[in-house]
């Protein structure tokens, strides 16, 4: 194993109890022969047997008798030169790094395929999902045609708490850190990074493409306010943070984004730290998998899970995951269509919704609905919530450049996009 932390402690806690329970020879014995740390002084939630821990990376990577390594130790380096030391001497590898594995992936999984090696990474995304296993074998039979996911439980948690209870985006933060959701430093969930990463590892394999991660556009929850949430109610919506890989115009569109999302869809129930994926195949049609896609013990699961994968199939026939090529080509954010919710402190008179609908009109965008909604008459302006038909981002961006400019508004405060279901919409 690379990394004894919280979760390579619940990974080396499984291993050893599996390797006592087993039961009745069902599963292939584990025996945990190194562990990497970067400190063996330190005091841990799980003991390990005498010897096995060092803070030498050679003892592990150049063992001949260690078949198999686990890597839980995050982050892009050394991660990267580590596995691919791994791959290259023989050894079959487990990992949960979805960061190492959406900017350097295909290089690992060619390097795997060179050296006839298992690379299995189910505990990347979504924590106890068995999302990975079921995109590469399960649906097989499948030209899948879209990706929809809930897959960070972090932001997931804190746009909950503002829904349900109007809490501010600053205290449903606090909560987070302190339940153990959020990190000291959540750049990377509030940012959108997080779920790129998980998106571009699920593009890979459900639709046999690269997808680097400045091909996919990415913008995070900070400008999120509570009034947006009792706004969106009042139209039927939610506000949900996805990640969605689809295809469109013979090419296939990421995106990472907060988006308006219709109450009356199961993706809107899916609240505090859960994640779900909605994957649409050509064959079965819509498909949900929803659970827990963070914590220790989840992400133990899919790790064990591709564990005991590799180990029994270490004397069978099943081929590495290979990766075949560029795939589909990648479609820029300027050409996504969808309806929009506009937030706008307007000066309270009359003409104002005229000057608004006007530039909207000449970027070919037509308006759905208006709603005058919180009044400040001590500055005379209020809010407009107007929700849009479906239009084309590139218009919608410049439509949105001019309204800021616009002498009646005095700021446009948020600009949502509105997920779109052909059962719903």
């Amino acid at each position: 194993m690379l990394g004894l932390g919280v979760v390579g402690s619940a990974v080396a806690q499984a291993i050893q109890r599996r390797s006592c329970d087993s039961p009745h020879g069902s599963s292939p014995p584990l025996d945990l022969r190194g562990v990497l740390v970067r400190d063996t002084s330190r005091q841990r939630s799980v003991e390990v047997p005498a010897g096995v821990i060092s803070t030498d990376p050679a003892s592990i990577l150049e063992n001949d008798r260690i078949s198999i390594i686990v890597e839980v130790m995050g982050g892009e380096t050394p991660a990267f030169e580590y596995i691919s030391a791994a791959l290259r001497a023989g050894k079959h590898v487990v990992t949960a790094n979805k960061e190492v594995l959406c900017k350097r992936g295909d290089e690992l999984i060619s390097l795997a395929a060179e050296n006839n090696v298992r690379l299995y990474y189910e505990a990347s995304v979504g924590g106890g999902i068995p999302i990975l296993g079921t995109l590469s074998d399960d649906l097989l039979a499948n030209k899948i045609l879209s990706l929809r996911a809930i897959i960070n439980g972090t932001t997931n948690y804190i746009l909950t708490r503002m829904a349900r209870e109007g809490t501010s985006f600053e205290d449903a933060l606090s909560e987070a850190q302190a339940l153990g959701y959020a990190e000291a430093d959540p750049t990377s969930d509030l940012d959108g990074f997080d779920a790129l990463y998980k998106i571009s590892i699920l593009t890979r394999l459900a639709f046999h493409s690269s997808a680097p991660v400045d091909a996919i556009y990415r913008e995070g929850i900070r400008n999120i306010h509570a009034k947006d949430f009792r706004y969106a109610q009042e139209l039927g919506y939610t506000i949900k943070l996805l990640a969605v890989a689809q295809r469109a115009d013979g090419g296939l569109l990421l995106r990472v984004h907060p988006a308006l999302v219709p109450l009356d869809v199961p993706m809107a129930g899916v609240n505090g730290a859960l994640n779900v994926v909605e994957v649409e195949g050509d064959l079965v049609g819509p498909l949900w998998l929803q659970g827990r896609g963070a914590g220790a013990e989840p992400t133990a699961s899919a790790v064990m899970g591709d564990l005991l994968r590799i180990a029994r199939e270490l004397h069978g026939s099943g081929a590495p995951v290979r990766y075949d090529g560029p795939g589909l080509h990648l479609l820029p954010m300027d050409e996504h269509e969808c309806m929009y919710y506009l937030r706008v402190t307007a000066v309270d008179r009359a003409g104002v919704l005229a000057k608004i609908a006007s530039v909207l009109g000449e970027a070919g965008i037509s308006i759905r609905s208006v709603l005058q909604m919180d009044t400040d008459d001590e500055r005379g302006v209020a809010d407009l919530v107007i929700m849009t038909h479906s239009a084309r981002e590139v218009n919608m961006q410049s439509a949105a450049d001019r309204l800021r400019n616009l002498d009646v508004v005095a700021a446009l405060d948020n600009l949502v996009r509105v997920e779109t279901y052909s059962d719903v919409d």
